[in-house]
């Protein structure tokens, strides 16, 4: 690649990582505001709990 594709490349890279932090940040304010104490963190670990409890109903 040449030298402008690759900074074209970096630049549209950078815009969609912004995109995506903003929208985690808001999603992370979203999950506080209906009870998920530390957002994103608390609504991981009650998946993980949910797919625990799944398994172990299974056997």
């Amino acid at each position: 690649m040449k030298k402008e594709e690759l900074l074209k490349k970096i630049s549209e890279l950078e815009s969609v990582n912004d995109q995506l932090q903003t929208e985690l940040r808001y999603l992370d304010i979203l999950l506080k505001e209906i009870g998920f104490v530390e957002g994103l963190k608390t609504l991981k670990f009650a998946a993980k709990e949910m797919i625990e409890q799944d398994l172990k109903e299974e056997d």
